[in-house]
């Protein structure tokens, strides 16, 4: 806080001029950093006196619009870069032996790389609902892709809204929101090339994937990043928060043959499966695994490492334009001056827990890559431990760009960990999947609860495959205790009720049998 203040004037000669000691005090906000507060006596004197402090008083009014335009100069820029249903699977999270991701590595070796991270649901349109707001799943009742989340999240608690109403020139291009509401933009490019992606599906999933007889530059995801590339090269006079919303590696897995030749297909390794993974979950759990017999019939019909090849060669090309990306803003001037977040919305299994697909609390479900590079805040090439979240994204980019953090938001800042990514943290990451479905994770425990009671525990420590489930052995009671009171306390109902047919569908809104018994 800076004061400024006037001294009040004393005088032997009582006839050389009059002063009232009535103290008048303002106080002003300048660019949400810093406060100045003017202290001013009000003066009754002689002419000359009082046209020296009504002066002063218009000089320092002059500092202060100084000061606001220098504050407005130190504001961040800010480079937001999501990619769609891609896993853990990068190279410097040591996850998958063979994935080739040296864009992810490359800025994790510039800032801090969350080994941690969560997403808060593991769903598109849910997970992208609650980044954006600062509000959980639980609370706005956007549980599934098919809810329209506009209707259920005001304008104004968009982060992308706030930093535009505070000075922020916002663009983007590709798959932020699950829809877009184009009011939160100032430039936005939606536009999608699907040409390069005409391949016949294949297998019982029904997932196409194959390399796209195409050049690299008509690819969706090329486009993209050449759109944001442009944006980076140009002269800008207001602080931009721009974003790259990229398709890969969601389905389809149809990207340049190059990109296929990286994992010849007799190098492919499948995760561990074992065969009796299910036998300690509860039923909601073994619904939510198997209601789609994916697994089954992918391994019968013998194609299992044909669909990890092409999952990884969708990994590998959309690293590619977030490389391409990274060059640009490097070249620029505003390389010195911008924060860049890369991310995942969600996982995805690729037939552990004999699953594929997403919509599991499960590792492969909800475990991210997620890197932050902060120029004067981030140690370079540093991993944090400590479990964290995507709700934590909305107030750590108000607290780096010097803006008050809204009441509604629910996560919390991430700031500490970037200075420190070792310090102390005793914040969980927690995840929600369908009607009162959640997760816990700390640095050791995982635990789910579903709505009918179901439970799963897992110790991390001794058990990162999660194939051992502790929830039903008595000696964990105390500890199930103390992870569920993390859990959401607001569990509002889905509007409209879910669309999931048959048995899964039950078990999902938590209405299926009870919990199996170990």
């Amino acid at each position: 806080m800076v004061y400024m203040d006037f001294i009040e004037f004393s005088s032997s000669h009582s006839n050389a001029f009059r002063m009232d000691r009535t103290l008048l005090e303002g106080e002003a906000l300048i660019g949400n950093r810093c406060f100045m507060s003017i202290r001013i006596l009000k003066i009754n004197t002689i002419s000359p006196i009082r046209k020296m402090f009504r002066s002063l008083f218009f000089i320092i009014l002059a500092l202060t619009g100084l000061i606001v335009a220098g504050y407005a100069e130190e504001k961040p820029n800010i480079l937001l870069i999501q990619v769609d249903d891609m896993n853990d699977w990068v190279t410097h999270l040591d996850t998958y032996p063979t994935v080739i991701t040296p864009n992810f590595d490359r800025l994790a070796a510039e800032g801090v790389s969350f080994t941690r991270a969560y997403a808060a649901s593991p769903l598109c349109n849910p997970s992208r609902a609650a980044l954006v707001s600062g509000r959980r799943p639980s609370t706005t009742s956007i549980y599934d892709n098919e809810q329209d989340w506009r209707k259920f999240i005001p304008e104004n608690e968009s982060f992308l809204s706030y930093f535009m109403s505070n000075g922020y020139y916002v663009a983007g291009a590709g798959k932020f929101h699950h829809k877009v509401r184009r009011t939160e933009w100032h430039d936005y490019e939606p536009k999608r090339n699907d040409k390069c992606k005409e391949v016949e599906p294949k297998g019982p999933n029904k997932i196409k994937y194959g390399p796209g007889a195409c050049d690299d530059a008509l690819f969706d995801d090329y486009v993209k990043a050449s759109w944001v590339i442009d944006k980076l090269g140009q002269k800008h006079d207001k602080p931009f928060l721009l974003t790259a919303g990229f398709s890969n590696p969601h389905t389809p897995w149809i990207v340049p043959e190059r990109f296929f030749d990286l994992y010849p297909i007799e190098t492919v390794t499948l995760p561990e499966v074992p065969a009796d993974d299910l036998d300690d979950i509860p039923s909601i759990g073994r619904a939510i695994a198997t209601f789609e017999g994916y697994h089954k019939a992918i391994t019968e019909a013998g194609i299992w490492e044909e669909e990890v090849q092409a999952f990884l060669a969708a990994i590998s090309f959309v690293d590619e334009q977030i490389g391409r990306i990274l060059d640009a803003l490097d070249a620029s001037p505003y390389k010195d001056n911008t924060i860049v977040v890369l991310w995942s919305d969600h996982g995805w299994h690729m037939g552990e827990k004999h699953h594929w697909r997403k919509r599991t609390l499960w590792e492969e479900g909800v475990r991210i890559p997620y890197i932050w590079r902060v120029p004067g805040v981030t140690p370079e090439g540093t991993t944090s431990p400590r479990t964290v979240d995507l709700m934590g994204m909305y107030p750590t980019l108000c607290d780096l760009a010097g803006l008050l953090v809204p009441k509604h938001v629910e996560g919390v800042s991430l700031k500490p960990l970037l200075e420190n990514p070792n310090a102390k943290w005793d914040v969980p990451a927690v995840s929600t999947c369908g009607y009162q479905n959640h997760m816990v994770r700390t640095e050791r425990w995982k635990y789910i609860r579903y709505q009918n009671g179901g439970e799963e525990l897992y110790d991390h420590d001794s058990d990162p495959g999660e194939f051992n489930n502790l929830a039903l052995l008595p000696q964990y009671e105390a500890l199930k205790t103390e992870l569920a009171s993390y859990m959401p306390k607001v569990n509002k109902p889905r509007v409209p009720e879910a669309p999931y047919p048959g048995a899964f569908g039950a078990s999902y809104r938590g209405v299926g049998p009870a919990p199996a018994k170990r």
